[in-house]
């Protein structure tokens, strides 16, 4: 078996469609920018659906309760499937709160969402210092996937945060060095660290951090989605260890039968498999408002994926060949963006993706680190 050949690209460069930073990022950038948000807010005003549901579903939901007290930790103990749980649920729900708030500043310039965005996010930097425990890679990867989303819109459309330096330096020492060097477990925690560490990167301008996430997050996604041009076998991660027919395939959670689209997580459930496709067109999206365009390497990718699990989630029955003939469900709200992104956008035909997306709008939040997809992605042009 072999790598094939790993991604080594140099810098992309910016397009300078907003304001940019020393590294030349364009800001707000992360997942969400500025002309999105405006398409957003258009559709809003005028009474557009899905949006206007989506909005309302949000500015109704506990995450954007101006009442919020923020319960920051000092250390966050995760341990498997969060148990113990000494403050893991408490980070990941104030993260998606400051994200869903700064959200409905922006499109509403009710200055309450701002201050009580700030509010959660100075709790955090205040005092956090790191994370432990078997599951702390992941924590922090999935904490650290939304923090720098609320961060980019209140520093970048808001000029009252006094303390954004401070929440800086809480992602820089904090939050990049557990997830930018990434992880040799399944798929899906690298992908989400690899989410985390890009837009910190772009959040603290920092061109060579943004560089190297890009290049693994590549070489993960070629490794995590099977195509028929990989070969008769998976690409494996370059250094994995993962090289002979046998450890492919106890990887793959004991799936044999390659086809377009399947994931290395198919077979374990729907659920951690939808947790890497999220990051796959999170970081995709990010990327594009950036300037550097990663669907020509990971959209077919993505696409067929989204498509085979689609048909399964919304139904259909599971040939014998699959996980020997049964898969755990629970996609999740994850297929929002990267249907907008290859359907709405580059016109390619995902008729089962199309219908589990139209029939789960308006997508709300995994309570992990996907929130609002329907109101930020669905058939979004910017």
């Amino acid at each position: 078996m072999t790598d094939g050949s790993p991604v080594t690209e140099g810098p992309g460069s910016a397009d300078g469609g907003g304001a940019s930073g020393r590294g030349g990022f364009v800001h707000p950038g992360v997942l969400v920018s500025r002309p999105q948000l405006d398409f957003v807010q258009g559709k809003i005003q005028a009474g557009e659906q899905p949006w206007k549901a989506a909005y309302e579903q949000m500015i109704k939901s506990p995450y954007a309760s101006l009442e919020r007290v923020p319960r920051p930790r000092a250390v966050v103990e995760c341990g498997s499937h969060s148990n113990p749980d000494y403050g893991c649920h408490d980070e990941r729900e104030d993260a998606i709160a400051a994200y869903t708030d700064a959200l409905a500043w922006y499109l509403s310039k009710d200055e309450r969402y701002a201050a009580k965005a700030i509010e959660i996010m100075d709790a955090w930097s205040g005092r956090v210092a790191k994370h432990t425990n078997s599951n702390a890679p992941l924590q922090t990867g999935w904490a650290g996937s939304v923090w720098p989303r609320a961060a980019e819109l209140i520093r970048h459309t808001y000029n009252k945060w006094h303390d954004a330096d401070r929440f800086a330096t809480m992602l820089r020492t904090v939050y990049l060095p557990q997830v930018i060097n990434g992880s040799n477990a399944n798929g899906n925690w690298e992908l989400s660290m690899m989410e985390a560490a890009v837009g910190i990167s772009v959040f603290l301008d920092d061109r060579s951090a943004y560089d190297k996430s890009v290049v693994r997050y590549l070489n993960r996604v070629r490794a995590y989605i099977y195509l028929k041009s990989d070969g008769e076998f998976p690409k494996t991660v370059p250094g994995g260890g993962t090289q002979s027919r046998s450890d492919i395939v106890k990887y793959w959670q004991g799936q044999s039968t390659f086809v377009d689209g399947l994931a290395q997580e198919t077979c374990r459930d729907f659920v951690h498999t939808g947790y890497g496709l999220s990051a796959i067109s999170h970081v995709a999206e990010t990327s594009r408002i950036q300037g550097r365009d990663l669907y020509p390497q990971v959209g077919e990718r993505l696409r067929q994926a989204l498509g085979l699990h689609s048909r399964y989630q919304r139904g259909e029955g599971v040939p014998p060949w699959l996980c020997n003939g049964r898969v755990n469900l629970g996609l999740g709200p994850v297929t929002e963006v990267g249907f907008n992104a290859m359907s709405s956008r580059l016109g390619a035909a995902m008729p089962n993706t199309q219908a589990l997306t139209e029939q789960q709008r308006p997508a709300g939040s995994n309570n992990l680190f996907v929130a609002w997809e329907t109101l930020t992605h669905a058939r979004n042009p910017s």
